[in-house]
């Protein structure tokens, strides 16, 4: 929509939206909208444009948020797909200065894989950086098997 932003649409600060500031909270909700429309009319808009021109044998799509795009990797590239899914407990989040928001925090762009995706990797952040690297490594070593 023409209200909605976008980066390259809109004119906004890219690098600020990538960041957890003010700014990107004041345009978090029609961002989500923004997106949502993207995907209604092509589900796979998003999942084409992280992928565009990327030659690499390996690489990292970070931060999927909806079963759609799950469902998108795995159809393209099948068996090579591991999807990993990191978790922290509600009182870690609340440490790091996360408020929860409704309409924002409930939204699928944020919980559209709390179900309905079986995970090949559950990683546990809770601030345990010992823990964090014995569970990082782990699945780096299983990856580099599969090359």
């Amino acid at each position: 929509a023409a209200d909605s932003p976008s980066p390259q649409e809109h004119g906004l600060d890219f690098q600020r939206l990538l960041d957890a500031s003010d700014y990107k909270e004041m345009f978090r909700q029609d961002m989500i909208r923004w997106g949502e429309e993207k995907r209604n009319a092509d589900p796979g808009f998003f999942c084409r444009a992280a992928v565009e021109g990327a030659l690499q044998p390996v690489w990292v799509v970070s931060d999927a948020r909806r079963l759609s795009d799950v469902e998108w990797f795995r159809d393209v590239y099948g068996d090579v797909v591991q999807t990993v899914r990191v978790v922290a407990t509600e009182e870690t989040r609340k440490r790091r200065n996360w408020v929860f928001v409704t309409g924002v925090d409930d939204a699928e762009s944020e919980c559209g894989l709390d179900q309905g995706v079986a995970f090949d990797w559950v990683i546990t952040n809770d601030g345990d950086e010992v823990a964090l690297g014995e569970q990082l490594e782990v699945l780096l070593q299983s990856l580099h098997r599969s090359l």
